[in-house]
């Protein structure tokens, strides 16, 4: 589990194209101190280690493949569902991804309940400044809007965020500075996907009280 707090944003160094999917090579500050089989949440979508450290660079423990100071490699593998259902089977060598290790049991819970389990692709609509801040607006994909509600909490791109006005079809989010410059918010541009999780508690309320209609 997540709260949609990014921790920072890594940098995709390599993508390996397999039959059945892609395997990205991600290169993030503070992130040398990973395990296998640990959860991490890549833009929004849940993925676990495969590799990392000098595994990724190939073998030598003294060999961070051109990786140096407090910068960590790890090797993720994307299956065949993972990119039909996200854009990451897309990304290539030099972008950027928020990044989030699993919150622990005794860690501060900041954001919201986020699974790293992608509903849809949203897109960018518009992006704002005002004043200060910014003003981002997402289309709301099909069959997700009675699962939006103005004030609720959503996750784009692994970022929990709370819907400042909820339109027919699209939602607005208020940006801070801090969030707009230490998430990948700030290279977005109007018609750039992004990774919709909606909140999951509105779709067990609704998977409860389908029963009763």
């Amino acid at each position: 589990m997540f709260t949609g707090i990014v921790e920072t944003v890594g940098e995709v160094v390599d993508v390996d194209r397999t039959a059945d999917g892609r395997r990205l090579t991600i290169a993030a500050e503070g992130f040398r101190d990973l395990s296998h089989g640990q959860s991490i949440s890549v833009s929004g979508v849940c993925l676990t280690v495969e590799a990392h450290g000098s595994e990724v660079a190939g073998g030598d423990p003294d060999d961070t493949g051109g990786v140096h100071g407090d910068v960590g490699v790890f090797e993720v593998f994307l299956a065949s569902e993972t990119v039909d259902r996200t854009y990451l089977g897309e990304l290539g060598a030099g972008d950027a991804v928020n990044l989030e290790r699993a919150m622990p049991a005794d860690g501060r819970f900041d954001g919201h309940l986020v699974q790293g389990h992608v509903d849809a692709v949203a897109t960018v609509e518009t992006i704002d400044s005002v004043g200060e801040d910014w003003r981002f607006e997402f289309s709301i994909p099909p069959d997700q809007g009675r699962y939006v509600v103005e004030k609720g909490s959503v996750a784009l791109d692994g970022i929990s965020l709370t819907v400042a006005e909820r339109g027919e079809d699209a939602l607005e989010v208020a940006i801070i500075p801090a969030t707009y410059e230490l998430t990948t918010l700030s290279g977005k541009s109007p018609g750039d996907p992004v990774h919709l999780e909606v909140d999951v508690i509105a779709k067990y309320v609704e998977g409860m009280v389908d029963g009763y209609e």
